[in-house]
């Protein structure tokens, strides 16, 4: 499950913040150029004309009929929101309102269907 910014840089794709006009990519493990962070993740800085292509990842899905974005997993469970744009429905779901007109819950995986991963 992804949902973030991407850089492909030397034929790999990284996780990516942008900073400016340059990008912060992410690795899980030590790499020459990279600097380690914190325990775990080390971060290198790219210049403009360094990477193939920066895009942003999104994990789609439907549930119970109706689409949804992924934003978390946790266990067995799917941290949702709600897509289709119809208050009623979300509330028929039984998502609740993070924020106004945005419709969140948790969703069993199981439950979960045709999930893909969107670039935009």
């Amino acid at each position: 499950m992804r949902d973030g910014y991407v850089v492909t840089w030397q034929g790999r794709e990284y996780d990516a913040a942008p900073d400016g006009d340059k990008v912060r990519i992410y690795s899980a493990t030590p790499a020459d150029g990279f600097e380690e962070s914190k325990p775990g993740r080390y971060v290198r800085v790219l210049e403009p004309d360094e990477y193939d292509e920066l895009t942003y990842v999104r994990t789609l899905c439907t549930w119970r009929g109706e689409p949804f974005i992924v934003l978390a997993e946790a266990d067995s469970w799917l941290r949702l929101e709600y897509t289709g744009g119809r208050a009623p429905v979300a509330r028929q779901l039984g998502l609740e309102e993070f924020d106004y007109g945005v419709y969140q819950g948790w969703a069993p995986a199981h439950e979960v269907r045709d999930r893909y991963e969107h670039r935009v």
